[in-house]
């Protein structure tokens, strides 16, 4: 097994082939799977996630995927969410006056954003937390959102001395929103590194590189 090998999970969300060629074009050996010990056992997994909150919860249980997050997590073993692939770490999501259950590794809500305009779809800049690796030389640089929710208020609140607490980066649009999150061996991403170009690619060889 090679320090790169990647496994997207397929749970019926879609937009998995950009994704893996994006990681490939990086170094990442990767493979799309459902296998639940292939999801386990892959040195590196992505959670991706297009659409509904409440869909993809459903395609993830369905393959037992909140399991799979769970036993990574306990063991320290990278995962990386993208889109609603973030989300769906939260405690829950609200649409359409609908609460629908998510994984639960960060308390907060993913609600619908307050903008003049929505969904927010297009390029836009991200406030990288100090100390970010994944970010890192890439201030400045804009990203490809695609989503009409969002979490506005970072709820997690351990101030344990011991423990580094996650960072979190943030973008605007209509309202300040979560767009990333790095804490320990769980990373997120509310924007679509796959589809924002030279800098997409820069983020994905950044996270590439903290598995080796």
């Amino acid at each position: 097994m090679s320090a790169s090998d990647v496994t997207i999970l397929d749970y019926g969300s879609g937009n998995l082939r950009s994704a893996q060629r994006a990681l490939e074009h990086v170094g990442a050996t990767v493979t799309i799977s459902s296998d639940y010990e292939h999801a386990i056992e892959a040195r590196a997994l992505v959670l991706p996630g297009v659409g509904a909150f409440a869909a993809c919860m459903e395609g993830i249980r369905k393959v037992r995927g909140d399991a799979i997050v769970d036993r990574r997590l306990a063991g320290g073993r990278q995962v990386l969410g993208i889109c609603v692939g973030m989300q769906v770490l939260f405690d829950r999501g609200v649409e359409h006056g609908v609460e629908c259950e998510g994984l639960g590794e960060w308390p907060g809500v993913v609600e619908p954003l307050e903008a003049p305009v929505l969904p927010h779809m297009g390029w836009n800049t991200v406030s990288a937390a100090t100390g970010s690796r994944i970010l890192a030389g890439l201030e400045g640089e804009r990203f490809y959102f695609v989503h009409s929710y969002g979490v506005t208020r970072w709820e997690l609140t351990d101030h344990d001395p011991t423990r580094r607490p996650p960072l979190v980066s943030w973008a605007h649009h209509g309202v300040d929103f979560v767009a990333a999150v790095e804490n320990g061996p769980l990373v997120a991403t509310q924007f679509h590194p796959e589809k924002s170009g030279d800098a997409g690619l820069a983020l994905l060889e950044n996270w590439v590189g903290t598995l080796r």
